[in-house]
């Protein structure tokens, strides 16, 4: 009897191993694709890519700086102040 709960046991951890990992790998697909760009409310140094009169991520100069954007869930940046879908 102790052989048989051993399995039993094994088997139920290896079944929430891999549904963890089922769960995990979904959530971060779907996270992903939740996403828009939202420009003009990123401080400075703190933008997501490259801008007009920056080269890469993290060098905006200017809070809210027009052309610089962060990546925020999906419907969020309608209701910041001063943000905008494109770049100005």
């Amino acid at each position: 009897m102790k052989k048989t709960t051993n399995i039993a046991l094994a088997t139920a951890v290896t079944g929430l191993i891999a549904l963890a990992g089922t769960t995990l790998t979904t959530t971060t697909a779907v996270a992903a694709e939740e996403k828009e760009k939202c420009y003009g409310v990123v401080k400075a140094g703190k933008n997501d890519c490259a801008t007009k009169t920056s080269s890469c991520a993290g060098t905006s100069k200017t809070d809210g700086q027009k052309d610089a954007f962060v990546m925020v869930p999906k419907g969020l940046c309608d209701r910041l102040v001063g943000s905008s879908k494109e770049a100005k």
